[in-house]
């Protein structure tokens, strides 16, 4: 018995066309999101002084708008929703505000004035500013940090670094100090300015700074009366010129890196330990 034979159905394939016409694919970018409005009381405080009473101007001001190019004027009404005129509907209600004893509360139901003070007015952190509990929180804990940081670095130096640092602050009295008042001194130091203490402990020059004051103190090597030179103590024999408007002992340090001048810090150094 023959077998039926089946056709099978043909499907019609879309023609291709080729083409040059090129297609131009536009990719959005994502717009960068306004931080949020956080809904809270707020205080502001007056700059540097606490009058009984101080009235902070409130109309007649004006914002540059930057998405729109141009200066807007803005003002306070208590029954508006926006700081600017020109999106104001029906009555104009202007208000007076008020600062008591320097400060002034504002409670989270009244966004708009917290707004016109926060963004719009033209005396934020000038004549007054938002206190931020938590930004000032912030603020100490990166002090703190540093602090901790610098006592920690005053901590682990040797007395030799201790007098390097010290030199810096105090000077040649340093040399008359015993180890224990410079380490005290060293540790107050790094507590009331630790940015300052971390910056000259960390200054690659500092210990070179310090092996030329004291050979000129030890009068190993001498430095001329106008500051411009440094000599043999023994001979008078000149070593280096001091650059115009640089430190004396900050250009040596420097000169000392140089190959002449690392043979005399070799000298120098042995007759420091002799």
């Amino acid at each position: 018995m023959a077998k039926k034979q089946t056709k099978k159905a043909e499907v019609a394939q879309p023609e291709i066309k080729a083409t040059n016409e090129m297609v131009e694919v536009v990719i959005e970018k994502p717009q960068p999101k306004k931080p949020e409005w956080e809904v809270r009381d707020r205080v502001y405080v007056l700059n540097g002084m606490t009058p009984l009473g101080y009235h902070l101007r409130s109309s007649n001001l004006y914002y540059f708008d930057e998405e729109k190019g141009y200066e807007r004027e803005i003002c306070y009404s208590r029954n508006q929703t926006t700081p600017f005129v020109d999106e104001m509907k029906g009555d104009i209600r202007r208000e007076h505000i008020w600062f008591r004893d320097g400060t002034l509360f504002v409670p989270k139901t009244n966004t708009t004035l917290q707004k016109f003070l926060s963004i719009y007015h033209p005396q934020v952190g000038k004549k007054y500013y938002e206190v931020n509990k938590r930004q000032e929180a912030a603020n100490e804990v990166d002090y703190i940090m540093v602090e901790l940081e610098a006592m920690n670095l005053a901590q682990s130096m040797s007395i030799e670094e201790a007098e390097a640092v010290m030199r810096v602050e105090k000077g040649s009295s340093v040399s008359e100090m015993s180890s224990k008042e410079l380490k005290r001194d060293l540790l107050i130091f790094a507590k009331r300015n630790p940015l300052l203490f971390i910056d000259v402990a960390n200054d690659d020059n500092i210990h070179l700074r310090n092996i030329g004051i004291k050979a000129t103190e030890q009068n190993i090597i001498r430095l001329s009366p106008d500051q411009r030179t440094f000599l043999w103590g023994s001979n008078d024999r000149k070593l280096m010129t001091v650059p115009f408007d640089e430190h004396p002992y900050s250009a040596l340090a420097q000169w000392f890196k140089t190959d002449e001048g690392m043979e005399v810090l070799s000298s120098v150094e042995k007759r420091l330990n002799s």
